[in-house]
């Protein structure tokens, strides 16, 4: 297994990854949107923006200011939101179709099994990526507990999962 923590000849000694960032338009829209709809917690840190946290220390700095023309977040630079199980994800789902109109969410995808896990995507109004998928408790820390893969990986269809993404996978009819 090869990870940089057991690695001592790393160029940067560095302790935590502490923060992404991502950019909105109207911080305190996007705020109240991180808070009633998503569950995040949140502190203003000036008045142009305002830190999120939820189940843990890493935080997302929203900042307000001006998306590019086109500035949409290409799909594979999503914000990941973990729940238990495929039957919380397709409650998630269905209340994000319900309240997509008040909260400004658009091109929202049918959960699907993508790269082994139960999930699907929206894109919020400030154009910003998020999956909510299956994973087990610590998220994809099991990752690093079974160490480097190689082929296709945990996308592979007859990889090892954890139990939270199996019967999706199993029941799949294009991972067969």
């Amino acid at each position: 297994m090869s990870t940089t923590v057991d690695n001592p000849a790393t160029s940067l000694t560095l302790n935590f990854y502490s923060h992404a960032t991502l950019e909105c338009r109207d911080i305190k829209a996007t705020r109240r949107f991180f808070e009633e709809f998503l569950g995040f917690e949140t502190v203003q840190m000036a008045d142009v923006s305002f830190w999120a946290r939820m189940g843990g220390n890493q935080v997302i700095v929203v900042v307000q200011g001006r998306k590019a023309a086109g500035g949409k977040m290409p799909f594979l630079n999503h914000n990941g939101l973990d729940v238990a199980t495929e039957a919380e994800v397709d409650a998630a789902y269905e209340i994000v179709k319900r309240e997509a109109d008040k909260w400004g969410i658009r091109n929202i995808s049918k959960p699907m099994v993508q790269h082994g896990t139960y999930c699907f995507y929206f894109w919020d109004q400030d154009d910003n990526a998020w999956e909510i998928l299956s994973n087990p408790h610590g998220g994809y820390a099991w990752g690093f507990e079974r160490g480097d893969q190689s082929g296709r990986g945990h996308n592979d269809p007859k990889f090892d999962r954890p139990t939270s993404t199996l019967r999706a996978t199993a029941s799949d009819p294009s991972s067969a």
